[in-house]
């Protein structure tokens, strides 16, 4: 195999083997020694068809995975997300031998597999944005690392994402939430089932996402509103500031503290899930309904 060479802004690199060869022009060295390896494996599967599954190298699905976290996964805004998905432990819960399988040898009869059968334990939502995570990772695999031809997840249907909620949230569900969070209208949030407590009042009344909470330092709150350097639409903006908002800010102390909260996205979550778990509201009022009680 020869060695990259650099043409204008472009690097360029052979590979024989046998009577086959074939080039290819990529932007960097690396990249063209990581197709050259691929490359070179495929061209002796082809020179004897019968070595294809003994010259494929082992690379396992969560292996790419934990690769596409730590270089790419990490730097993006859902990276909360994608750490959550690919922990080991739930890795493996939600793919079983799939987790470590080959991504040569993942075809997509394995997804689809997957995803009936996911579909059955989650709704069609979670599923959806699941499978456009792992695109994305075999994607990464396919156009920066070359190691793949074809996205096994790609070649999939993706369920179709349940419609946008707009169910509005009653006072006696709200009482019901505050309690389980063990908070008091009126008083100071100290623990952390509390701090989700206030948030959600929050929420209700400025429609701001859960995330963004959670993001709020403190120099990011005015007398009359809340500025968001950063949303989920990767603009920024002004959240205005009624009466009541304003009255449960100054519940909180924040002079002495870069954030207004003390909670992660993951962190609050959980605190959220095993409380509403406990009520009759269990997959029935989400925090994201939130949003349209505020805006409406």
């Amino acid at each position: 195999m020869q060695k990259p060479v650099k043409r204008g802004n472009a690097w360029c690199i052979q590979v024989r083997y046998k009577n086959l060869r074939d080039t290819a022009t990529r932007d960097t060295a690396r990249e063209c020694e990581q197709w050259a390896a691929i490359r070179l494996l495929e061209m002796k599967a082809e020179y004897d068809p019968k070595k294809t599954q003994e010259q494929k190298p082992y690379f396992s699905f969560y292996g790419l995975c934990q690769k596409y976290y730590d270089e790419e996964g990490c730097k993006k805004r859902g990276k909360s997300f994608i750490e959550q998905q690919i922990k080991k432990e739930t890795f493996k819960k939600y793919f079983g031998d799939l987790a470590e399988k080959s991504i040569y040898e993942i075809e997509p009869i394995d997804i689809k597999n997957w995803r009936d059968k996911r579909l059955k334990d989650v709704t069609s939502g979670t599923v959806h944005r699941q499978m456009c995570l792992y695109t994305s990772v075999f994607n990464y695999a396919k156009n920066e690392l070359f190691m793949i031809k074809e996205n096994p997840f790609a070649q999939v249907v993706k369920p179709e994402k349940p419609p946008s909620r707009n169910r509005l949230i009653s006072p006696s569900e709200i009482e019901i939430i505050l309690q389980a969070l063990n908070y008091k209208i009126g008083t100071t949030p100290k623990t952390p089932r509390q701090y989700v407590a206030w948030a959600f009042l929050f929420a209700i009344e400025t429609a701001m996402r859960k995330g963004e909470i959670v993001g709020i330092t403190c120099n990011n709150i005015h007398a009359d509103y809340v500025h968001l350097p950063i949303t989920k639409n990767g603009d920024a903006r002004d959240v205005p500031l009624s009466k009541e908002a304003r009255e449960l800010l100054d519940l909180v102390p924040h002079t002495d503290r870069v954030k207004l909260i003390p909670h992660n996205s993951n962190s609050f979550r959980l605190v959220w899930q095993r409380a509403i778990e406990k009520t009759e509201l269990h997959n029935i009022v989400h925090f994201h309904d939130t949003r349209h009680e505020a805006i409406t």
